[in-house]
């Protein structure tokens, strides 16, 4: 049976796309068909971690809801690229984009879009793709389209730093997935300082929302360094970051 995996954080810059592209890059290493989809449509962004420009997408997102394209001709296959950087990358992942050209941002900003038709989108995908999976990066906040994600999703895991203004946010969407009966509801809390005792912000976190914290990803310099120009996780296959986001990988699958 095919699940449907979002990523979602209550604000921008908590690593949110990077999460979704690890994951989703694990468990390709499984050998699973993976989808991705960006539905950040104001700020597209990760596709620049799957390496693909501009002049690579012959469809995004955006033909598929204005109509253009039926949503399968917007997925590319990037598993070539992920193969460069680990060869027994057994199974295949597809990136559906949202287009990064300046002119069809403000167009959605300006028009908006029926949101319904995602969800006819993502039931397409996973049939006309075949896959196992289908991971969707939110767009950060909360909106008709997040809501609709996070609605028919088997598993929802939900981004936030050690921050009082995201510990706030999250609690807002914490209660809402729960009104939306998420099967399966984690917490992930990244970008965490190395000074800080691990054990004790888990805890924090866990009795705040009464929520189980999926991971806890330290700040990392290597991450930085990556600069989002690749996979973090296909890079540095042995570092801790990498095993933490494997042991999230399963937690979501189970």
């Amino acid at each position: 049976m095919a699940k449907i995996i979002s990523i979602h954080s209550f604000r921008g810059g908590t690593g949110k796309s990077n999460t979704t592209a690890n994951v989703t890059a694990l468990l390709a290493a499984r050998g699973l068909r993976v989808g991705v989809v960006d539905t950040d449509i104001q700020s597209p962004g990760i596709h620049v971690l799957f390496n693909v420009n501009e002049d690579q997408m012959s469809h995004s997102l955006n033909d598929y809801l204005w109509g253009k394209c039926e949503i399968k001709d917007a997925a590319q296959d990037v598993t070539p690229t992920l193969r460069q950087l680990n060869p027994k990358i057994g199974g295949q992942v597809f990136l559906i984009a949202s287009s990064i050209k300046a002119g069809e941002i403000a167009r959605i900003l300006r028009e908006g879009y029926d949101v319904g038709l995602l969800n006819d989108g993502f039931q397409r995908l996973l049939l006309d793709l075949d896959l196992d999976v289908l991971m969707i990066d939110t767009h950060p906040g909360l909106n008709e389209e997040t809501l609709l994600s996070i609605a028919i999703s088997d598993a929802l895991a939900i981004i936030l730093r050690p921050d009082n203004q995201d510990y706030q946010g999250t609690g807002v969407t914490v209660e809402i997935a729960r009104k939306l009966d998420v099967p399966n509801l984690v917490l992930v809390v990244n970008k965490v300082p190395q000074i800080f005792d691990f054990a004790a912000v888990q805890q924090r976190v866990e009795q705040t929302y009464d929520c189980e914290v999926g991971a806890i990803l330290p700040h990392s310099d290597e991450m930085m360094a990556l600069a989002s120009a690749g996979i973090f996780v296909l890079r540095y296959p042995n570092h801790p970051i990498t095993s933490n986001l494997e042991r999230l990988a399963a937690r979501l699958m189970a």
